[in-house]
């Protein structure tokens, strides 16, 4: 089992950055893929951003503005969110999942899954 908890969401004014973190633990936290996904009300869960060992995938509406990164170390998950617009705004899950293929695939793909910070962009 990896037990995941985000932080770092809150209200920022469009343009703005935040840093959404995420704490992992139980299982070997490296030895996962992790992602991070989003969803607004009433819309499907979708995918923002995976990280493996040595690779990087990025939705298109987030490319050149979200970075994601992780601490093998000390078993962290980030995402650095700049140039954040209102369409942003929803609640920001992290995920992980046994390979990088498994992220990509989507909800469907992932194995374990944070409860979620909001993340609110004013215009």
């Amino acid at each position: 089992q990896v037990q995941l908890v985000e932080s770092g969401g809150g209200l920022v004014q469009a343009g703005g950055s935040l840093r959404l973190s995420c704490a992992a633990s139980g299982r070997i936290f490296s030895s996962y893929a992790m992602g991070w996904f989003r969803q607004d009300p009433g819309k499907e869960r979708e995918f923002v951003a995976a990280i493996s060992w040595s690779r990087t995938y990025y939705a298109d509406s987030v490319k050149g503005r979200f970075t994601i990164s992780r601490d093998n170390v000390n078993n962290t998950l980030y995402l650095q969110m700049n140039g954040l617009k209102p369409e942003d705004t929803a609640v920001y899950y992290c995920a992980g999942a046994s390979s990088f293929s498994g992220v990509l695939k989507g909800p469907q793909g992932i194995d374990y899954w944070g409860k979620g910070t909001l993340v609110t962009v004013s215009s």
